[in-house]
């Protein structure tokens, strides 16, 4: 067994169990790709067991802190099994679920997600992809499915120095699918869409937002990028429940083809086309517009992309999360409801608090924060891997 040894006080985070080993931190040792490397302290103490990646800054990831584990096909077997019976402890309204959040479920760089009866697996760390036969089938074993298609064409995988590739692993379908969201019908494929192919970290958020729309009576709802509409439907099935015939959504995005199927969701849902506007803008841009124009909305989302994919991103994030905030604060009406959010693991849910409040001085707007907002339960975070909560939002209603 290969070995790397630490620095003198470069232990400490791997005693408070948490996962990463920085390319900084190692005084000696190393491995192939994805090896299994032994991970001692300056002195010689065992620290864990860890997967080592000669070409990331995060050059060792712990697959555990137990002497005694082995690591082989049957931990892999163990793992999934438990990330799966942990879903079962989550009230989770759709069909499309997220089964293994990487390190949160002792499994770093894996992410899986379930659409009905296809699984979608991102192999982004040196150390799954080569254990990815065996997890494949620890996969498969614990779900009792029969198709696994891979999407590990993410960033991080140059990071770690490994090809792209997507296709299926295991079985074969359709890579076109349809899942139930709460009340509602929602597509997908699995081969071009945004992540796995769908924002299911988003789930709760938009039972809230449909909740906010109900019971405010918006009759004028924005959601600026878009992407496949998901809020959209929540806020014209809100308007729906209160009754309200005459509302209307506003829905931006840069992408065509994400507009296009946004509007078979407000089809596929049963509403009338009308009743839905689409615009293929910028945000920025249409948000100076509406406010020129003097139009407000009742209430907005804005769920941009990662600003600030680390920290070292953060000032330059902040700055294009205070002007986007500012803007919709400004055409927010009196009374009216703001759902923004962060999906930069570099902005923690402080600081973005912090540049939402400055928007509002700015914009000369005072509001009530009355939700904070996170990732579905399903994404979740762990005690000891604090990173696993990227997704941070707030919900804020506009003082009169």
């Amino acid at each position: 067994m290969k070995t790397i040894r630490l620095r003198e006080g470069k232990e400490r985070s791997l005693l408070r169990r948490h996962p990463w080993i920085f390319e900084s931190a190692i005084a000696k040792g190393g491995g192939d790709s994805g090896e299994t490397v032994r991970v001692e302290s300056h002195d010689g103490r065992f620290l864990g067991w860890a997967a080592f990646s000669p070409a990331s800054r995060i050059r060792a990831r712990v697959w555990s802190f137990d002497e005694s584990q082995r690591i082989d096909a049957a931990f892999f077997v163990a793992r999934i099994q438990d990330a799966v019976r942990a879903r079962t402890l989550f009230d989770i309204q759709s069909d499309g679920l997220r089964l293994v959040h990487g390190e949160s479920d002792g499994l770093p760089g894996l992410v899986v997600d379930r659409y009905g009866d296809t699984l979608v697996a991102q192999f982004g760390a040196a150390g799954t992809e080569r254990w990815k036969a065996a997890i494949a089938d620890a996969l498969l074993a614990a779900t009792g499915l029969q198709k696994l298609y891979e999407r590990s064409d993410a960033s991080v995988r140059g990071l770690e120095g490994l090809p792209e590739f997507t296709g299926w692993l295991r079985g074969e379908g359709p890579t076109e699918i349809e899942i139930r969201e709460h009340d509602w019908r929602l597509t997908l494929d699995i081969a071009t869409g945004h992540k796995t192919g769908f924002y299911l970290d988003q789930r709760d958020s938009r039972k809230a937002f449909f909740d906010a729309v109900r019971r405010m009576g918006s009759r004028r709802v924005l959601n600026c990028y878009c992407y496949t509409g998901g809020f959209s439907v929540a806020a014209l099935a809100g308007m729906r429940a209160a009754g309200i015939g005459d509302g209307q959504v506003t829905s931006i995005d840069s992408s065509g083809p994400a507009l296009e199927r946004a509007r078979a969701h407000v089809a596929l849902n049963g509403f009338a086309a009308e009743r839905a506007e689409f615009l293929d803008a910028d945000v920025n841009a249409s948000l100076r517009r509406f406010g020129q124009e003097g139009r407000t909305f009742d209430a907005i989302v804005l769920d941009p992309p990662k600003f600030a994919p680390t920290a070292a991103h953060a000032d330059r994030a902040a700055r294009a999360y205070k002007d986007i905030n500012r803007l919709a604060l400004k055409i927010l009406a009196p009374g009216g409801a703001l759902f923004t959010y962060s999906c930069s693991g570099g902005i923690p849910p402080e600081l973005f608090h912090k540049i939402v409040a400055s928007a509002g001085a700015d914009a000369g707007v005072d509001g009530y924060v009355v939700q904070r907002l996170a990732g579905a339960p399903d994404h979740p975070m762990t005690l000891s891997f604090p990173e696993g909560e990227y997704l941070k939002g707030l919900a804020v209603v506009r003082k009169a």
